[in-house]
């Protein structure tokens, strides 16, 4: 493991659908990032687009313009600066033609040296509440760990912190952190429940935890 990661979370509070916008608030988080010495910036669940994305994500123009917007910011990284992660939608395959049900995975792209290093996508889909994972996305593998500057880090989407399968599969595929992505909706005595469920995958695997929620306001 290196010695040393200096990680800056980057809370830029969306705003669903303007991928522009969504895209200089990233650049102008890592610009600060960057001004104070930050080695990797990590931003929250599908932060490109906002989140939840709903049936926008199944439309192939507003698929391209997300992906675009992640490659641009990919691009700023080849100045030598702070790697990104940042979430995102990514087809599963490539060649699909709509109707996207399930062929749309909801990712966390690795961005570094000018390029996408990597993605993860999110295993554990909720379908409760608010959430419409299940009947949008398609569920991702079982992640490994992503090898970003010596450092073993294994990246994790929100409802994928909440069973202890992928923090254990990490733990035992090498990962050296854990990292959590979330677009978790406010809910009255939540943020206690969040804070022992990321105690329970620490004292489970051994790992240290970063854990980066959205903020703002998101609603009809």
């Amino acid at each position: 493991m290196a010695d040393r990661l200096k990680i800056a979370l980057a809370q830029t509070n969306p705003t669903m659908g303007d991928i522009p916008g969504n895209l200089a608030r990233l650049r102008a988080a890592r610009m600060e990032a960057a001004a104070k010495g930050a080695d990797l910036v990590v931003a929250s669940e599908m932060v490109i687009t906002g989140y939840p994305t709903e049936d926008l994500v199944l439309k192939p123009m507003f698929l391209d313009a997300a992906q675009a917007a992640i490659e641009e910011l990919a691009r700023d990284t080849a100045d030598g600066g702070p790697g990104m992660i940042v979430g995102g939608p990514s087809r599963s395959d490539p060649e699909a033609k709509p109707p996207l049900f399930g062929k749309v995975l909801n990712s966390a792209y690795i961005l570094d040296g000018g390029k996408v290093l990597t993605l993860r996508s999110k295993y554990d889909l909720p379908n409760y509440g608010v959430f419409d994972d299940k009947r949008v996305f398609g569920a991702g593998p079982l992640p490994g760990p992503v090898n970003y500057r010596g450092v073993r880090l294994g990246v994790m989407i929100c409802e994928d912190m909440w069973t202890p399968e992928v923090s254990e599969c990490l733990e035992e595929s090498g990962a050296e952190i854990l990292i959590v992505i979330n677009g978790s909706p406010y809910e009255l005595d939540k943020t206690e429940e969040r804070i022992q469920l990321a105690v329970q995958r620490v004292t489970e695997t051994g790992l240290p935890i970063i854990y980066v929620n959205q903020v703002g306001g998101q609603d009809e």
